[in-house]
């Protein structure tokens, strides 16, 4: 067995629970239009900001930022852990009128050694993504496979939801970043420490969960220095300054020395 399927094998293989009917409903919760209005709008400014040229979303999901960045006229890799994800956001590009350079299935632990000699000037990580993995040392691995498939000067963009004001206050949101999709029901149904287990209740009954893994903000940033990472920023909720708890949703930014 090959290491990449060593682990794919492993019990933290959380791309299955991206089943094939949950897919089909995915972007129901995104809500596209809010999304692509708000948010596309503020990554690709951030980027173009910083030169980027290439890009690649290793969340891709269905697509939504993938599709946004697209359209922007970056040049765009689609990849993904979950094949029922990744088959949504081409269905999803091709609606929207854009291609994607490239697209792949692929596990963040090896994803230079699956990338080969592919580098990026930026690559983004967002929905709340990176709390699917469980295991210290696995984020750990990701994040430096992500830092070597950067050029230098290259950039890194991800979100998590603000799992400090979750944590320590209890959870509540706006509706209003990232999952804006009506007609569906989202919240926890176990937090703590350890585990964020979501439920997601559609309009016509569909019930689906989520396990992730509630990541501080100040961890990921240490994460993402341990890396080999720098000037790490954050944002909040798409802004800065911004409150530690009152934010549902924390951007970091972070750059591979040129």
């Amino acid at each position: 067995m090959s290491q990449e399927q060593a682990l794919n094998a492993d019990t933290g293989n959380h791309y299955k629970q991206y089943t094939r009917s949950f897919a089909e409903y995915w972007d129901d919760l995104v809500g596209w239009e809010t999304r692509l209005e708000r948010e596309g709008a503020f990554y690709n400014r951030l980027l173009k900001a910083h030169g980027v040229k290439d890009v690649i979303d290793i969340a891709s999901g269905t697509g939504v930022n993938a599709v946004s960045l697209a359209q922007a006229g970056f040049k765009v890799t689609a990849a993904d852990g979950s094949e029922n994800m990744l088959a949504k956001a081409k269905e999803n590009a091709e609606h929207h009128g854009v291609q994607f350079a490239n697209s792949r299935v692929v596990d963040w632990r090896v994803l230079d050694d699956t990338l080969g000699t592919e580098r990026f000037d930026a690559a983004v990580c967002l929905g709340n993504s990176f709390t699917h993995l469980f295991d210290h040392e696995d984020r750990r691995t990701a994040l430096r496979a992500i830092f070597r498939v950067l050029r230098p000067g290259g950039m890194l963009v991800i979100d998590q939801r603000n799992y400090d004001a979750m944590l320590d206050e209890g959870y509540s949101s706006k509706h209003a970043y990232c999952y804006t999709g009506e007609g569906v029901d989202v919240g926890p149904v176990e937090l703590h420490r350890t585990m964020a287990r979501f439920e997601y209740v559609f309009s016509d009954g569909a019930r689906f969960e989520l396990k992730m893994y509630p990541l501080r903000q100040d961890y990921l940033t240490h994460l993402l220095e341990d890396a080999g990472f720098v000037n790490v920023e954050r944002f909040g909720d798409l802004r800065r300054p911004y409150d530690f708890h009152e934010v549902d949703f924390v951007q970091q930014v972070a750059f591979r020395p040129a």
